[in-house]
């Protein structure tokens, strides 16, 4: 597989992991401090696959995960970190507000109500730091693996 192909793996299971983690994990804080009435990680099948909300959700998490990293592959220091937070809030927490809730029956940004917007951008923001995060240190891992195995020195064999 090339390198472009395993990047965009990569991305799709940081958006994965990253809907796991840090979406529902900061879901279950605003649900707990009741700023949300909506369950994490929620176990109900939905359709079409009958597969459980939550991994539904992080499927998703994943396709945006691969959505969102041409946009940031090629950038480093703050830019990296304000990009990843711009985009995953104002892109996914857009659709989520104005085709995904309205799709699911419920008002059209949460009936524009503050709370359901702020909490929409909040969660999808979190989500694209943790989406970006997990990129960082997939990509760290990966350098320290060629940089160790580059300074193996190798024997030469002879016949």
């Amino acid at each position: 597989m090339n390198q472009r192909a395993i990047n965009f793996v990569k991305a799709f299971v940081a958006g994965f992991v990253s809907t796991i983690v840090f979406h529902q994990g900061l879901l279950t804080l605003f649900y707990l401090t009741a700023v949300v009435p909506r369950t994490p990680y929620d176990l109900r099948p939905v359709p079409p696959l009958g597969i459980p909300a939550v991994i539904s959700l992080a499927l998703w998490g994943g396709a945006w995960g691969v959505a969102i990293w041409p946009f940031l592959k090629n950038v480093n220091g703050p830019a990296y970190w304000v990009r990843a937070l711009v985009i995953s809030a104002i892109a996914s927490g857009s659709v989520t507000l104005f085709i995904v809730s309205p799709l699911k029956g419920m008002p059209m940004a949460g009936g524009w109500n503050p709370k359901v917007i702020v909490s929409t951008l909040t969660l999808n923001g979190t989500w694209g730091l943790g989406m970006a995060l997990l990129m960082r240190l997939m990509h760290a891992s990966r350098a320290t693996h060629s940089e160790s195995s580059a300074s193996i020195p190798r024997r030469k064999v002879t016949t």
